[in-house]
């Protein structure tokens, strides 16, 4: 197969292939040797308790510089008044997730391609030209080398070009928030809690991280500010901007500290109509990105690599070409549902709790207060927040191909 993109889902997909005797090639232009050795920049990824069970069974765990800190519980509250809604592991004790430095993750995510016998990993490449056809796909490189292989995946990001190109039409349109990413430091151990608070101007999330290596607590921040406050919000300093978070939070972690620089970017929403075409199958933010109300993003992207895998396998195992229309059928009808189900909550989670006003207030923190009192509605979530509903794939459940 060859995967255009060597981001955290394209080497995810390249690792699980492997680890199931597959072969791949994997195309990015970046070169990943200026990244070696950089300094935390602040930007993380909850990490769903099933996409850590993949990440253990290709073996990619193995190379994390540090296993992550656990998510335990997750606290969600409609601003900072009483009620809300608790989330905690099931009898099995599995935490409900864990949060990693998006520059470990990468790193290991690498490590682990570039170890596999079966990856070929091409950075600082790109295809010129890509031909699909009846008998498979042929990528003209700009070095002139041409690679040929039964299915081309596509795991370009939310701009990916190569979709535009197969004409894949998508729904999309944008939030009119963006969100502030950052890590900070704070007095009060966080007890390995992620917090989601709803405020009418956006919600302000803290993810709990590893401490640091001089025993300060610390946590990741995806703050959703509206569009045309974010400049104000960046122009702040350090400590102007760890006021306002300690202010959000009601102060209950502590004084605040920014040990990281803070990053922006814009808030949208896009779904590709289908996420398969001729020899070609789109995963991650090039089939679908949601709002991070959530934090599913970059699991999706997670989900559509172990089934993609799952499916590309078991037609191996059948003498299937891969490129098969059988097969991408197959991939198609069992990813739509769930990203599309992921999509339309979130944005409706989005919606519902930028209303203002006390009444909106007082309804969503009764409905909080129900959820938290039915067991099996509260069950059904708490598997949407472990990535561990639907039709799983084997790898998700941490089994083998």
């Amino acid at each position: 197969m060859i995967i255009l993109g060597g981001g955290l889902v394209g080497l995810a997909l390249a690792g699980a292939l492997d680890a199931s005797g597959l072969s791949s090639i994997v195309i990015d232009p970046a070169d990943p040797e200026l990244r070696k050795g950089a300094a935390f920049d602040g930007r993380t990824s909850a990490v769903s308790s099933s996409s850590m069970r993949m990440l253990r069974a290709t073996g990619v765990a193995e190379y994390l510089p540090e296993p992550g800190n656990p998510i335990r519980a997750i606290r969600v509250a409609d601003g900072l008044g009483a009620g809300g809604l608790t989330f905690e592991p099931g009898e099995d004790g599995e935490p409900l997730g864990h949060m990693h430095e998006n520059r470990h993750l990468r790193a290991a995510l690498r490590a682990r391609a570039e170890a596999g016998e079966r990856v070929a990993v091409r950075w600082g490449s790109s295809a010129i030209t890509l031909e699909r056809g009846e008998h498979g796909v042929v990528a003209s490189l700009a070095d002139g080398a041409e690679l040929r292989a039964p299915l081309l995946i596509v795991a370009e990001g939310r701009n990916s070009p190569t979709r535009e190109a197969a004409g894949i039409r998508t729904a999309r349109w944008r939030y009119d928030h963006a969100a502030i990413v950052s890590t900070l430091a704070h007095r009060y151990p966080h007890d390995d809690v992620a917090y989601e608070i709803f405020y009418p101007g956006g919600p302000f999330a803290l993810l709990p991280m590893s401490d640091l290596a001089d025993g300060s607590h610390r946590s990741a921040m995806v703050w959703s500010v509206p569009a045309e406050d974010a400049h104000g919000w960046m122009s702040l300093s350090d400590e102007d901007f760890a006021a306002e978070a300690q202010a959000a939070m009601g102060g209950f972690l502590g004084e605040v500290r920014m040990i990281a620089p803070r990053s922006t970017y814009p808030l949208g929403f896009h779904h590709a109509a289908r996420i398969t075409d001729q020899r070609l199958a789109l995963i991650g933010d090039a089939a679908h990105a949601v709002h991070p109300i959530a934090g599913q993003g970059l699991n999706l992207g997670f989900r559509d690599a172990a089934a993609l895998a799952e499916v590309l396998v078991d037609g191996a195992r059948l003498g299937l070409d891969l490129g098969d229309t059988q097969l991408l059928a197959r991939y198609q009808r069992w990813r739509s549902l769930d990203t599309l189900s992921v999509a339309l909550a979130t944005d409706s989670l989005t919606r519902l709790y930028g209303i203002p006003g006390r009444t909106a207030s007082a309804v969503r923190r009764l409905g909080m207060s129900l959820v938290d009192r039915i067991g099996p509605v509260k069950d059904r979530l708490n598997a949407e927040a472990r990535g561990t509903s639907g039709d799983l794939p084997l790898l998700l459940r941490g089994l083998p191909i």
